[in-house]
């Protein structure tokens, strides 16, 4: 149904937040991703958590690369600004539009293959460089795109749905963000909503690097290698003259524990993730320790959610940079153009 267009109309009895917005406010197009797909769910928590924010949709500023996550932002925020970069290229766009207009709030979603291969060195020199935003990868460890191939996130010994195993070590996204500076770093998965709306909205409140490594799981690939009614198999066994695609609805993934505790969450396919939730006495201002218990963790075969480091005092790129208060597209040709007595100065400064 994903032809069918959203009525425009509200129902009047649909609560609104303190700036007169409803929810349906902060909506956008009808998603086109398959049914039960992990990326509507982060999409969904977004949506809540700017309602709650009381942010107002044109002041928000949505960047996205290539693959089925930088589809997402066409589905959430209708009424904000939105830039599809190509692939693996948006951390530099949003830098570049984050230096002209410091005013916007900058949210970045890309995926594990967006962010994790061809953008890495993308995602590294944006984070370092304290850009203020929030930087959210959509992580399913495939390329959804082109029929599940294995991601950079990809753990080790995983198999595809043709069963091939991975032998490639995968990368942590969360390990690197926090070596790179990151002031503002959390994982989360997104079929709990109950803990990603809240680190969603500590990151839109953050002033600097704000990093969400979301886990998402994709519906798409789980049919069994061996399967007479799998994808791969009609198609090796039937001659038509065009190649078709459907894609079975799924049910979404959503789970709620407690602080503390882990829980292991069946996938789709079968397969078990292990999430444990960080306990209530975690100190998140401790990089070193946030460092040593994801490694902990991670050797345990579980993967740790909740706000993992926060630098309350961080200063974003315009402090490392020392610009002007006010947004540089604003600048007139007089206050860009100071004068040659001001070009000396600086001049004579540099020799």
């Amino acid at each position: 149904m994903t032809y069918l267009a959203k009525p425009k109309l509200h129902h009047p009895t649909l609560a609104c937040n303190a700036i007169g917005f409803t929810r349906r406010d902060y909506e956008g197009k009808i998603s086109t991703l398959c049914a039960g797909c992990g990326h509507d769910s982060i999409s969904a928590a977004i949506i809540q958590a700017c309602w709650e924010l009381d942010i107002e949709p044109h002041r928000v500023a949505k960047l996205s690369g290539i693959g089925c996550s930088s589809k997402t932002p066409d589905y959430f925020l209708g009424q904000s600004h939105g830039f599809n970069t190509v692939h693996g290229r948006m951390p530099s766009v949003l830098t570049g539009a984050n230096l002209a207009n410091r005013d916007l709030i900058y949210l970045g979603v890309s995926g594990d293959g967006d962010s994790a291969s061809i953008g890495i060195g993308q995602f590294v020199h944006a984070i370092r460089r304290g850009v203020n935003m929030v930087y959210i990868v959509e992580n399913n460890g495939v390329y959804g795109l082109t029929k599940g191939q294995f991601s950079a996130t990809a753990d080790q010994g995983s198999v595809s749905k043709k069963g091939v195993a991975n032998t490639d070590s995968p990368l942590d996204m969360v390990s690197m963000a926090l070596q790179l500076g990151a002031s503002y770093v959390a994982r989360s998965f997104s079929g709990d909503k109950q803990q990603l709306v809240p680190l969603i909205k500590g990151a839109l409140t953050h002033r600097g690097a704000a990093f969400l490594d979301v886990i998402s799981p994709c519906v798409a690939f789980n049919n069994h290698p061996g399967s007479t009614k799998s994808y791969d198999y009609v198609r090796e066994h039937n001659d038509a003259v065009n190649q078709l695609d459907v894609m079975l609805p799924r049910a979404e993934i959503a789970v709620d524990y407690a602080a503390g505790d882990s829980i292991e969450v069946e996938q789709h396919d079968g397969t078990v993730l292990r999430l444990r939730k960080l306990d209530e006495t975690y100190d998140p201002r401790d990089k070193l320790a946030a460092m040593n218990l994801i490694q902990q963790r991670q050797a345990q075969g579980e993967v740790v959610t909740g706000l993992l480091f926060v630098d309350r005092e961080a200063r974003d790129l315009h402090g490392h940079l020392g610009t002007v208060p006010v947004p540089l597209n604003t600048l007139n040709a007089a206050e860009l153009n100071p004068g040659a007595a001001a070009l000396a100065k600086i001049n004579a400064a540099l020799r």
